[in-house]
């Protein structure tokens, strides 16, 4: 019946701030939280605070590490029906939301909209700290963490912390000697995708770079090596103004603002 009434029923209810409209008031009534910066769903385990009662219970899933939808075809689990929805389309290749300006498809619409604003410029997730801007809101997420400080993902076999989970994944293959990505050529296998790229030239004889300054060759950062030379320094801590050849060597730097 559910179903029925949102496709036969009207958007009535319209958002007197922006006009948006929406099929309930209880839906309307959350989305008015956004203009109004209201959360009043808080987690009693980090304080976190959400909008609606649903995102609460979502998150809640994190600390119990429920993951009541699994899917049938590879066995993964996940917290929500929409994040299963959108993984069986890794499995279906279905890719229905295209992209009017290149004409590449996405599995999702959260995919597509990222991707379209690298067409218009536009980066609506701003950092309140430094003025940093973004096309998504988990790369804001990320970049908060340079300034707060907080690594979440942790490793349970020695403890060292990180800021996002696909760092922490790459590490755990420390401790695994799990080696993924093999090389077609002679079988040896690497722990992150860039050792194997690296290694791959090796067999096919791309011949390294060299730096018209010293003569030095590379197989990969040159560009990096080549600002030694000239001294250039692109990369700028928005705290304190001092500049780096490297973005990693900014990263660092930054962690001394945070302590």
């Amino acid at each position: 019946l559910f179903g029925i009434f949102l496709h036969t029923t009207e958007r009535r209810f319209s958002c007197g701030s922006c006009e948006k409209k929406f099929f309930t008031k209880i839906v309307l009534a959350t989305h008015m939280r956004t203009h109004k910066g209201e959360k009043p769903f808080s987690c009693v385990t980090c304080a976190k605070s959400y909008r609606a009662k649903s995102h609460l219970k979502r998150h809640m899933m994190i600390h119990t590490g429920e993951k009541p939808f699994p899917c049938e075809t590879c066995k993964k689990s996940f917290r929500s029906k929409f994040e299963l929805l959108s993984h069986m389309k890794i499995h279906t290749g279905e890719k229905p939301f295209l992209c009017e300006t290149c004409g590449k498809s996405f599995p999702v619409k959260v995919c597509l909209d990222q991707h379209v604003r690298g067409h218009t410029g536009e980066r609506p997730f701003t950092c309140i700290t430094c003025g940093k801007s973004y096309i998504a809101r988990s790369s804001l997420v990320y970049h908060m963490r340079i300034h707060t400080g907080e690594k979440p993902f942790s490793c349970v076999t020695c403890g060292k912390s990180f800021r996002c989970k696909p760092h922490l994944v790459v590490h755990m293959r420390i401790h695994t000697g799990e080696k993924p990505f093999s090389c077609m050529t002679c079988g040896r296998g690497f722990s992150q995708k860039g050792n194997l790229g690296i290694h791959m030239k090796g067999h096919t004889g791309e011949e390294p770079l060299s730096c018209t300054a010293c003569g030095k060759r590379f197989l990969t950062n040159l560009t990096y090596h080549i600002r030694i030379h000239t001294g250039e320094r692109p990369f700028s801590c928005a705290t304190c103004g001092k500049s780096f050849r490297g973005k990693s060597n900014l990263r660092y730097h930054m962690r001394t603002h945070t302590r």
